[in-house]
């Protein structure tokens, strides 16, 4: 459908390409290197945002559930950024760390860590009780407990949570390098898209899809592994 509208001109090539030219133009941008070097550098962002939202977010969660003085002093916090539209931060990042890896870095991961934090939080407070209380009556400490009970109990809430985030990261991504960056698929996309190579552009776009379509596939297969157990 997509090369028919275009070739027939019931739509302008200029606002969709033919699909065959979109498709030579991403073999060219993969023969020059510029799709590989900009996807490498975009991917390297993401994991390493999206990584340390898990962790601290997970973290920060459990204690918030498992703690009520640091869910007292930071509950509100949690509550204020979660409606936040996380784009609004990209200036922010931009002035504190300016064009280079540090400041997408930033944004992705305070952009995710408030749905890992969110699922942690509240897997950790739907933790069966009499599971507790059972491990606490045999001699547990109360961080044994909060490891070998709370943390499991938690944990499909912390996976829901955190491909939430994964779709996040890529939307964080691309806006904060389309803004404020010299490199990346974001970058890419901006680029081509002013110099006037739409088929490129529609490339890159493409690429982008494909790997957040990608990368939940596989979470997902990692997430059903994870929570195999439970069967």
């Amino acid at each position: 459908v997509w090369e028919a509208a275009a070739a027939t001109g019931i739509v302008s090539s200029l606002a969709l390409p033919r699909l065959s030219t979109v498709l030579v133009a991403w073999y060219d941008l993969m023969i020059s290197g510029q799709l590989v070097v900009n996807g490498a550098s975009s991917l390297y962002r993401t994991a390493a945002g999206l990584g340390l939202a898990i962790v601290v977010g997970t973290l920060l969660g459990i204690f918030m559930a498992w703690f009520r003085p640091i869910n007292l002093l930071l509950g509100p916090l949690v509550e204020v950024f979660y409606p936040l539209p996380k784009s609004a931060l990209i200036p922010v990042t931009a002035i504190w760390l300016g064009f280079g890896d540090g400041s997408k870095i930033l944004l992705i991961f305070m952009g995710c860590m408030i749905p890992v934090t969110i699922g942690a939080f509240n897997g950790a407070r739907g933790s069966e009780q009499s599971l507790v209380w059972s491990a606490r009556s045999m001699g547990a400490s109360r961080l044994r407990t909060l490891w070998d009970v709370v943390a499991p109990s938690a944990l499909p809430e912390i996976l829901s949570g955190v491909r939430i985030a994964l779709a996040i990261s890529f939307v964080l991504l691309v806006s904060s390098e389309l803004l404020v960056s010299r490199q990346g698929l974001g970058y890419l996309i901006g680029f081509l898209g002013d110099g006037g190579a739409y088929d490129a552009m529609f490339a890159t776009v493409l690429t982008v899809a494909l790997l957040g379509f990608l990368a939940d596939r596989v979470y997902q297969a990692l997430m059903r592994r994870a929570l195999a157990w439970r069967d």
